[in-house]
């Protein structure tokens, strides 16, 4: 009788290639970016008290060796005084919460002192947000008291772009508002500002809009009305064909309701800007490029003082030994790590200058082809690691501020033999298009042709590719009449 299927036990031996912590810390290192490279020693320092940050206006010092060097580094290890170090620490431990409940819990201000201070955090400049825009301009509105919640509730539930996307039926079920109050102070809050704000969709934003500027019968109403798909497919022919209008007259038409503010709300978006820190700096000094490494965000580290003091003394080992051990070689290897990623990424910055001279002298139509492949064989890494280390990271040249992943990039070879990148045939095709006559824009074929005529054998879809990718439209929607 044959045995049906169920679980079994089977052992088997194989192979699996696991990636030490360590490794795996320095190859994350590697790969953050500055600022968060930043933050991550910022937390190592909190956690590990045998590092130190240097101040800023002593030099960096020099990675050391690691302790599972020579037998007499471990000797010098095995006479660390481990008594002496947490009497040390508990006594350090012990002023360092004296004073901070010193300084939080018993510190008194005098009265002008108080005034200066709260008079600076109320100079503290705050961006307002929509939503206290709008009941700002609530409480000076005419609205009778009864339908006061009801406007809190329509304000509420107003997204950043400026839109109630919520139904008023969905929001007079889920409260218990009645609808007729809704629809009501809907109206009211969709004549505050910015205008559109209120609106449940595109459409009926563009319309409050026009109708605020006495456009409520226009043309430009009927055409938001009716036709605002086509308008945005630039169907212009279709548009004019159903409102007897010539095509130029649809086009201005077009560029006109392009002047309103299809987002009301954008004006108070209260998204943090986010700042970009450089990684490398290349300048030029004389005829040459210099390479400079940002390294004012990273702190410079060292093992502390007190500690190296610690181990030339001997006293009764413990597994506090073995505790201060770790923490000294996680702090080196730390250190190790940041100075190999800095070197790392100094190495292919130099590369990429050597290679990238003509764009940094002429500028981007001189861009060349490179790969990682050819970086990674140069500065003598794999190639994942020429990945990692360019990953988000940022190289302020002459020309601006590029990531550094900008800088690799195929090609073509030209009939000349010279090689131009894939980035230089897009900036030609963005300059070809940019100078066309509007009432006769440049088929694909046409610039293939052009191109063809200046040495570059492209292909008509490559073409409408990088034109695709430079979200630039085909030549029929781009003719202006």
């Amino acid at each position: 009788m044959a045995q049906g299927p169920g679980l079994q036990q089977v052992q088997r031996l194989s192979l699996q290639q696991v990636l030490a912590p360590q490794m795996q810390q320095s190859l994350h290192l590697l790969q953050v970016p500055t600022l968060e490279l930043r933050t991550l020693v910022q937390e190592e320092l909190q956690q590990n008290p045998l590092l130190e940050e240097l101040p800023k206006d002593e030099p960096r010092l020099e990675v050391e060796g690691n302790t599972d060097g020579d037998s007499a580094s471990k000797e010098t290890e095995d006479q660390i005084d481990f008594k002496e170090e947490f009497e040390v620490l508990s006594k350090l431990d012990d002023e360092w919460r004296e004073y901070f409940a010193q300084t939080s819990s018993f510190r008194s201000w005098s009265p002008e002192q108080e005034e200066q201070r709260q008079h600076f955090f109320d100079s503290i400049a705050e961006q307002q947000s929509l939503q206290q825009h709008l009941i700002e301009q609530l409480n000076f509105a005419d609205v009778p008291g009864d339908l006061r919640k009801p406007a809190e509730l329509i304000i509420g539930n107003i997204n950043d772009d400026g839109y109630l996307l919520t139904p008023v039926e969905e929001l007079a079920v889920s409260s218990g508002v009645p609808l007729e109050e809704l629809q009501k102070v809907l109206e009211i809050v969709q004549g505050f500002h910015p205008v559109g704000v209120g609106a449940r969709n595109l459409k009926e934003c563009l319309l409050i809009q026009l109708d605020r500027l006495g456009k409520s019968e226009s043309i430009e109403a009927v055409i938001v009305q009716q036709h605002l798909d086509d308008m945005a497919r630039k169907r212009y022919a279709e548009i004019a064909h159903a409102h007897n209008l010539s095509p130029g007259q649809v086009q201005g038409i077009a560029n006109f309701i392009s002047t309103l503010e299809p987002k009301p709300g954008r004006m108070f978006s209260t998204e943090q800007q986010q700042y970009i820190a450089p990684d490398v700096v290349v300048q030029k000094v004389g005829d040459d490029y210099v390479v400079i490494l940002n390294n004012e965000q990273i702190p410079h580290l060292r093992i502390s003082n007190a500690y190296r003091e610690l181990m030339a003394k001997q006293d009764k080992l413990g597994d506090a030994k073995d505790y201060i051990r770790d923490k000294i070689r996680a702090g080196k290897f730390l250190i190790k790590s940041i100075h190999q990623r800095q070197q790392t990424i100094y190495n292919i910055a130099k590369i990429i200058v050597e290679h990238q001279r003509e764009f940094l002298d002429k500028g981007l139509m001189f861009l060349k082809p490179l790969t990682m492949a050819q970086v990674a064989a140069k500065v003598g890494v794999h190639e994942t690691t020429v990945s990692r280390a360019v990953a988000n990271k940022y190289m302020l040249t002459p020309h601006g501020l590029y990531e550094m992943k900008f800088f690799f990039t195929p090609g073509f070879e030209t009939t000349t033999g010279t090689a131009m990148s894939n980035t230089s045939i897009k900036e030609q095709i963005s300059r070809l298009i940019g100078r066309e006559d509007a009432a006769k824009p440049l088929s694909d074929q046409e610039i293939v042709a052009i191109l063809h005529e200046q040495g570059i054998p492209i292909a008509r879809r490559t073409v409408a590719k990088y034109r695709t990718e430079l979200n630039i439209l085909p030549s029929n929607l781009r003719k202006k009449f």
